[in-house]
């Protein structure tokens, strides 16, 4: 029997899709959101340190499966591999009801005024694709305020001299620090920065009917057991559904958008929790699968009018992949800097977000979260053991006798870094894999040397008697990661972009995208809550201007 025609299908119950099937529902349209995974709880994995999204040895916690799943990648070597979602090179991100939410770390920043603008304020760096959004922070500012509100962040940008402008403060105080976050703080100031708290997606105190945090260590990577960690699993998608306009059906597996010989999308096909294939029709489709998998579906979904994917006709979708290269400091104390206060990241500086001579952008430093004794085997000096008994006493003297202080870099766009689909390998359901290729670019490394610096300059103020710099960027192969972005971006020229301002596919017009696949840059920053807000961005054109048969 053919499924009820709704108003709007949402592929995707992350960041971005959560946020859009609210707004859509609240607004009285009919909504079906997808999402492939389950939803998951906190007793799934509790916290299970082997099978968490960062560390997972014994299987991803939160999705998608090794056995289902799979993409090709082109490795160091230059040659193509076949990689399950525990392999780190799959650019995994979560794959259940929340998306990367559920167990993300919550860092709720706001992109400088300019990053929207990166081609302005820096020029043309060669062998990159760098542009300018066709947005400015000002147009997304009030969708970042909803964001914060709706979903609920902790913070006080009043600390951060750096801070873009904003009509209104943070719903809830900021975290207090812990030891090594005072430490941090006070070693910051007495060089000459400007420390402030980290703004949280999570509770301080109790919000919107949810208690406050209760500074778990197992955070970043897990589900919070007392539900004060906030995603889309539980503030937006509940409230969608308590409308009564929206269904959400998971373990959906969409293989592909419809689009009608008059250019219009008509619907979608998707693969049932029992595997049966399913057809879904609505009078607008909302992509927001991430930047990998939302590339990968229109790609898939080719038609008479758009024979290589919805919206590629000008060969740019899946284009411009993006994520963050991670630099900064270790350091190693003679007394215990370790204090069991969750979950460890709590103090930043943004010093070093623009206006570094010759790097082009830049990024925030703040302290790590907190590395669990598995996660922390990979943090050593260069040239020390990686095994047997010096390997273990490291272990044991250090564990809470060490800082991290890292940052993501704002790595430039390059055209050549994409998103295809395989032409021979399949999932288990018989849809072409994501196929991923390319490279960073030269400047990314130019960045992360600069950010590592300033990162061991602060380490070795707090007192540290061995530091060194971690990370790279500019690396061989494609970026990506849980902070993919920008293989659908936006613009005002249907020749050099997927869709336009508001997320709107050319030539599609009931036919978006929502997610971070709409960035032109990423910022210096994660990118989470810019992800919600543009989710609230292109909701709220949708519903300005859908006049329930087509747009004004």
């Amino acid at each position: 029997m053919a499924l009820r025609h709704v108003n709007a299908v949402v592929i995707g119950a992350g960041a971005g899709g959560g946020v859009v099937a609210k707004e859509l529902s609240e607004a009285g349209l009919s909504v079906v959101l997808l999402e492939r995974g389950r939803w998951h709880t906190y007793a799934d994995i509790d916290n299970d340190e082997l099978r968490s999204q960062r560390t997972p040895v014994l299987g991803n916690a939160y999705g998608p499966d090794d056995v289902r799943h799979r993409r090709v990648v082109r490795d160091y070597a230059g040659e193509w591999r076949v990689v399950v979602p525990s392999n780190w090179m799959y650019n995994n991100n979560a794959a259940c009801v929340g998306g990367g939410t559920l167990s993300y770390g919550a860092m709720a920043w706001r992109f400088m005024p300019q990053d929207f603008k990166m081609r302005s304020t820096y020029g043309n760096v060669p062998d990159s694709s760098l542009e300018d959004w066709p947005i400015s922070y000002d147009d997304l500012e009030p969708f970042y305020e909803k964001a914060e509100w709706e979903i609920g962040v902790s913070g006080d940008d009043s600390q951060n001299p750096f801070a873009p402008p904003r009509r209104t403060p943070h719903p809830m105080p900021p975290f207090s620090y812990n030891k090594e976050g005072k430490l941090l703080y006070d070693a910051a100031r007495r060089i000459g920065l400007h420390p402030f708290p980290i703004p949280m997606l999570r509770n301080s105190v109790a919000y919107n009917g949810r208690p406050g945090c209760i500074n778990n260590r197992t955070c970043v990577g897990f589900a919070c057991p007392v539900n004060a960690k906030n995603g889309s699993q539980n503030t937006v998608i509940p409230a969608a559904l308590a409308t009564g306009n929206c269904e959400l059906r998971i373990n959906a597996v969409v293989s592909e958008v419809h689009v009608n010989d008059q250019g219009r999308a008509t619907g979608i096909t998707y693969f049932d929790e029992r595997n049966r294939r399913q057809t879904q029709t609505a009078d607008i489709v909302v992509v927001a699968a991430s930047a990998t998998e939302t590339a990968r579906l229109l790609l898939n979904s080719r038609s008479r009018l758009f024979p290589n994917g919805a919206g590629n006709n000008n060969d740019w979708v899946g284009r411009n992949l993006q994520g963050h290269a991670y630099c900064g400091s270790v350091g190693l104390f003679d007394e215990d800097v370790y204090d069991d206060v969750g979950p460890g990241a709590c103090v930043a500086i943004c010093d070093y977000t623009h206006n570094n001579d010759g790097i082009v952008g830049g990024g925030l430093l703040a302290n790590e979260f907190i590395r669990m004794p598995y996660l922390f085997t990979g943090r050593r000096p260069p040239g020390a053991a990686r095994w047997g008994r010096e390997h273990k006493e490291f272990q044991r003297t250090y564990f809470r006798r060490h800082a991290v202080v890292v940052g993501p870099i704002q790595e430039m766009p390059i055209f050549e870094s994409r998103v295809e689909v395989d032409p021979v390998v399949t999932d288990r359901w018989g849809i072409p894999v994501a196929r991923i290729s390319g490279h960073q670019h030269p400047e990314d490394r130019n960045g992360t040397d600069f950010l590592s610096a300033r990162a061991e300059e602060w380490m070795k103020a707090a007192g540290a008697h061995t530091t060194w710099k971690i990370g790279q960027g500019g690396g061989p192969t494609a970026s990506g990661g849980q902070h993919q972005s920008g293989t659908c971006r936006m613009g005002d020229d249907p020749e050099t972009s997927v869709v336009n301002r508001y997320g709107q596919v050319h030539e599609i017009d009931n036919l978006f995208v929502a997610d971070g696949s709409l960035h032109v840059t990423n910022g210096g920053f994660n990118p989470a809550l810019t992800i919600m807000a543009l989710g609230y961005w292109v909701s709220d054109y949708i519903k300005n201007e859908w006049n329930g048969t087509g747009f004004r």
